[in-house]
């Protein structure tokens, strides 16, 4: 052989193996498989104290860990459902929402939990069902010509602002739809309907160390809720949200939810229990106190939902 067909056989080899190291690189991790193949409802909460008395009534649990997050499997009112911690925020919402939708075979999401009160005609305790969920802190932060005065982008004034920011809706990408931009992330109106059929379930009005409630607290079915990546606990604030959005309640979570199920084009609905009242109660913030009864009647009117959905 010549060296120059040496040259070109060495070549050649070596393409093959690039060739073979390249198909290894974009063959799928063996990690994103499905690892269960029935259908379930995905039960969400962002932290353990929203999800516990959901865990503690699964029957024949079983465990799988993904990317550091933790799914149960099992059966909640007799519904084959997998729960799982979202974790704190937007982007973590949006980021484990979508890890369950590849890893799983979700045919709807739940999501239980806590939330701040907006609307001053509910109390804490309460549990709320919104039958839309907007990202009200996706804003242009805008530009100030003179001190108090604003230029927003016309297309970005579709909400009234907050000082410098103005709220605006969020790009939209998927498989089934054209690229859009949008507000509001509608729950499934089937899921609303059920939801409406249970809004008599009994909430309790004290917890386990015997805080009571002012008030019994009751289901809210309906209305606005909003999210975003901030802690609300301003009484000014809370009352331009209120106003703007004639929202219920806000959180932190939510509306990435929302914003992954309608890009993936899958059911989901929200149960949030008042724990505190984002600013606008006397003295302290409510929420370590009344925490825990607010994510048991959260999760207690999920598994009637659960109960009720078909």
């Amino acid at each position: 052989m010549t060296r120059a067909a040496q040259r070109v056989a060495r070549l050649g080899v070596a393409l093959l193996i690039g060739l073979a190291l390249a198909g290894c690189a974009s063959a799928p991790p063996e990690g994103a498989v499905r690892l269960d193949g029935t259908p379930r409802l995905a039960v969400v909460s962002a932290f353990p104290a929203e999800l516990a008395l959901l865990r503690a009534r699964l029957q024949q649990p079983a465990s799988y860990r993904v990317n550091g997050v933790d799914f149960s499997t099992g059966t909640l009112e007799g519904k084959p459902v997998v729960l799982f911690l979202s974790g704190i925020s937007m982007t973590n919402a949006a980021m484990n929402t979508q890890l369950v939708l590849d890893r799983f075979a979700i045919s709807g999401i739940v999501f239980s939990g806590i939330a701040g009160g907006v609307n001053p005609s509910l109390n804490i305790g309460d549990v709320t069902v919104p039958a839309q969920w907007g990202p009200y802190l996706e804003v242009l932060v805008a530009r100030e010509p003179s001190p108090g005065q604003y230029a927003p982008r016309e297309a970005d004034a579709q909400f009234a602002n907050f000082g410098m920011m103005f709220p605006r809706g969020v790009g939209v990408r998927s498989a089934a739809r054209a690229p859009e931009r949008k507000f509001w992330f509608e729950v499934d109106p089937q899921m609303l309907a059920a939801a409406r059929r249970i809004e008599s379930v009994e909430l309790a009005l004290c917890d386990a160390a015997r805080r009571c409630l002012g008030t019994q607290p009751k289901v809210v079915i309906g209305g606005n809720g909003v999210s975003g990546a901030a802690f609300v606990d301003n009484a000014r604030f809370r009352e331009y949200v209120f106003s703007t959005f004639q929202a219920n309640v806000l959180d932190m979570e939510t509306a990435a939810v929302g914003h992954v199920a309608y890009a993936n084009a899958v059911p989901y609905i929200a149960f949030r229990s008042l724990s505190d009242l984002a600013g606008g109660g006397q003295g302290d913030n409510e929420m370590r106190t009344f925490m825990s009864i607010a994510a048991d009647n959260s999760a207690k009117v999920v598994l009637a939902f659960l109960a009720a959905w078909k």
